[in-house]
């Protein structure tokens, strides 16, 4: 199955600005705040009370004083604002928003893998990247964002080596940049690693002046005719320091474009094609499945019925204790 088959979805029959104005009455009658990823549609992210990168939204979700949240993003990101604010009810507009870089690293594979590293007498610590599940978070050393993992691996002692989760791409990028051996897990993100060099480099050919933007979770291919690399909040700030009109080439999912647009409207904004998993044709752009299961219309539905909800989970302690350490000292 394609990327792009996987990002379809039903077209609405609700009108958007009704839903919009339905939420902020649910919002008041709730109690509730909405946490928007960066990679969920427009529209939600302008109806949202906090927008930004996983860094930042599991920040501000420690500042939320309404007793529910609502996280518009994946599981693994409700799950992070459960673990944050486990007094509150945290929902999230569709269950089945996943992540296929958690899904590459189960717990119990991991465990094993930690369990065979100290056999042979490494001494290691682990870092995981933020997308991972709680349980995963819960076996770990420390949890990075690709906001403050370089300043995470300095704090990983030197004589320590450095089993780095799941995104190997990421990983590959941080040995780069920091010079420590990490060990890699094999994993990465099926939205990140499917854009098109041919046609990168041709958008570049064509465009005179433009400037390529691209995650570090991109292959290192994409990586090496980048000019700029970092995560979304990077991306963001460094438009905005930008004044003459610019045309940048953004590798990374699309709805990026959107809080880009707002930060920066001086400039022109073109999302890089990807290549579809079965046919290996290109699409326009690259949207990611999971992130695309939000919509209004679930977002107006979670608040009014109260669900899903993340539920506490014993190991979720433990894993606060790294998340606190990791993102918020």
């Amino acid at each position: 199955m394609s990327l792009q088959i996987l990002s379809e979805r039903p077209v609405s029959e609700e009108d958007p600005l009704d839903l919009m104005d339905e939420i902020e009455a649910l919002k008041k009658e709730k109690d509730a705040s909405i946490l928007a990823h960066f990679y969920v549609d427009g529209e939600i992210q302008d109806i949202a009370d906090f927008t930004g990168d996983s860094l930042k939204l599991a920040r501000d979700a420690t500042k939320v004083t309404t007793s529910t949240i609502v996280f518009a993003g994946v599981h693994f990101m409700g799950e992070s604002a459960k673990i944050m604010n486990p007094e509150k009810r945290v929902l999230i507009p569709d269950m089945l928003a996943g992540c296929s870089l958690a899904d590459s690293c189960p717990p119990d594979q991991l465990a094993a893998f930690q369990e065979q590293l100290r056999a042979q007498g490494r001494d290691f610590q682990t870092v995981a990247y933020i997308n991972t599940s709680a349980a995963v978070k819960s076996l770990v050393d420390w949890i990075v964002t690709s906001g403050n993992a370089r300043e995470i691996i300095d704090r990983v002692p030197a004589d320590k080596e450095i089993l780095f989760v799941p995104d190997q791409h990421l990983g590959r990028y941080l040995i780069e940049v920091t010079g420590r051996k990490m060990i890699l897990w094999p994993g990465s993100c099926m939205v990140h690693e499917v854009f098109s060099i041919q046609d990168l480099i041709r958008i570049k050919k064509r465009t005179p002046g433009c400037v390529i933007m691209a995650h570090p979770e991109c292959p290192q291919n994409i990586l090496e005719l980048t000019d700029v690399v970092g995560g979304t909040e990077k991306m963001r700030q460094h438009v905005m320091s930008v004044e003459k009109p610019t045309t940048f080439l953004v590798a990374t999912e699309a709805a990026m474009i959107h809080p880009l647009q707002k930060a920066a409207p001086q400039h022109t904004y073109i999302p890089v094609p990807g290549i579809t998993a079965s046919t290996g044709e290109t699409c326009a752009c690259n949207r990611c499945p999971h992130m695309s299961r939000n919509t209004l219309q679930k977002v107006r539905d979670c608040l009014k019925n109260g669900g899903p909800e993340i539920e506490w989970k014993d190991y979720f302690q433990q894993a606060r204790a790294v998340l606190d350490k990791s993102l918020l000292k």
